[in-house]
């Protein structure tokens, strides 16, 4: 998809998401309605100047508007994640959805070995992250307390302080994690 069309449905769907007319998105964005409405059509290929009355208007970023605009539907295939690997290969991240600002959120695939631990980084002010054990038991530290989950178990709770995840089972342990950015 070129930048343009990208730009002019991101546009329009921001406009229509905000329940905006044409005569409103140029009041708060200083663009004029008829230049609005052919970018929109894509009849009009706006400058940077213009894209940033928008994007400040709109109340979004500048690369909310260039971006790729989201598909109804979006398949990973396993093989396609390249994991990340700690712990001399017992602790597997496979990145499944990275993080999108107008999501706030991001996901992973987790396997940890038996034995296998990682000890994670406080994650920005405020990041809550939600885990979810599938197969195998783990104790994850979090907030100075430990927390035993076993399969079909879920734990929410504020990343923004160190915390481990660490495989305390004699099974392979495979986890679902999503980081929420508040």
């Amino acid at each position: 998809m070129s930048i343009n069309v990208a730009v002019s449905q991101n546009i329009k769907r921001i406009r229509e998401q905000r329940k905006l007319t044409l005569d409103a998105a140029a009041g708060v964005t200083g663009v004029s309605r008829s230049m609005l409405a052919q970018i929109e059509k894509g009849d009009a290929n706006p400058t940077i100047s213009v894209l940033w009355k928008i994007a400040n208007g709109y109340k979004v970023s500048f690369s909310t508007l260039i971006a790729e605009a989201p598909k109804a539907a979006m398949v990973i295939p396993a093989d396609a994640v390249p994991p990340i690997v700690e712990c001399e290969g017992k602790y597997i991240n496979y990145p499944a959805f990275g993080f999108d600002e107008q999501r706030g959120f991001e996901t992973y695939r987790i396997t940890i070995a038996p034995g296998g631990c990682l000890q994670a980084e406080p994650h920005l002010a405020g990041t809550e992250e939600y885990i979810t054990v599938f197969s195998g038991k783990v104790e994850i530290g979090a907030v100075d307390q430990r927390f035993v989950l076993e399969q079909g178990a879920s734990i929410r709770f504020l990343a923004d302080v160190p915390h481990s995840y660490r495989n305390i089972g004699a099974e392979e342990a495979q986890l679902s994690m999503l980081l929420y950015y508040t």
